[in-house]
């Protein structure tokens, strides 16, 4: 898995199986950035902005390049500047006061395991460097195609997890395993994409292809189990009681 040829058809494979409106995004950790990479083409509010900017553009970021986002230089482990630590206690007094962050919480949201130097965003496809962390923007029914791939690969059920949306990275970079995230209200604010029915879900890129092997046969098998339980629906609404059989030959027959 070292090719851009390879992540491009993992990319095709997902975005083919679950319908994607937004191209899955790839996020690389590494200490220099990618040779030849991009600066970011805009200063953001929060770094999850560039979340939706790696959907379509590849580009190297580094601590300056988060320096308005105090919450997400703390998540990534990134060095932060004695502003930014003092924004990040600003904004933890604000979390305070409304109830919104405690301090009993404050151990519970992931952070990086080790420190950040670059951070690399890129759509998948154009993955400059093997991906730690793919994220994918999906609503409820391709939740349930990823939830039902976590149970296969993991063989336990994916954290729903909520504020703040960025913790979602370290989640899985510090566990290696899949999470959803149902994102929070900043990233709900910054993210033109991260519309009410859309939510996160990451994955962590040394298991990409066996997600997305999974995700493949499980897409596949709700489509035609959705066929099979709509006819079924139809015919027991009209008044009948067909068996299993009874009901799969209808569906070969349609």
């Amino acid at each position: 898995m070292s090719t851009t040829r390879n992540y491009a058809k993992l990319s095709k494979d997902l975005i083919d199986a679950l319908h994607l409106e937004q191209s899955p995004v790839a996020i690389c950790f590494s200490d220099d950035a990618p040779e030849g990479s991009a600066a970011p083409a805009r200063s953001v509010a929060a770094g999850c902005q560039f979340w939706e900017d790696a959907t379509v553009s590849t580009f190297a970021t580094s601590a300056k390049d988060h320096d308005l986002c105090a919450i997400g230089v703390y998540t990534h482990h990134l060095q932060p500047t004695p502003a930014q630590q003092t924004d990040l206690m600003d904004a933890l007094k604000v979390f305070g006061d409304l109830g919104y962050v405690t301090q009993e919480d404050l151990p519970k949201i992931p952070v990086l395991a080790s420190e950040a130097k670059c951070v690399t965003y890129s759509p998948l496809a154009n993955t400059p460097l093997p991906p730690d962390v793919v994220l994918l923007f999906a609503n409820a029914n391709q939740m349930l195609i990823l939830s039902e791939a976590v149970q296969q690969v993991e063989n336990q059920n994916a954290p729903a997890m909520g504020r703040p949306a960025c913790a979602v990275v370290p989640q899985v970079m510090n566990t290696g395993r899949a999470a959803l995230s149902l994102g929070c209200c900043g990233a709900r604010a910054y993210l033109n994409i991260l519309t009410d029915g859309v939510a996160l879900f990451a994955i962590p890129g040394s298991k990409l292809e066996a997600y997305t092997e999974r995700i493949k046969a499980l897409a596949n098998a709700n489509q035609v189990l959705t066929q099979f339980h709509e006819l079924r629906r139809q015919a027991i609404h009209a008044g009948n009681r067909p068996t299993i059989q009874e009901s799969l030959k209808a569906m070969a027959a349609s």
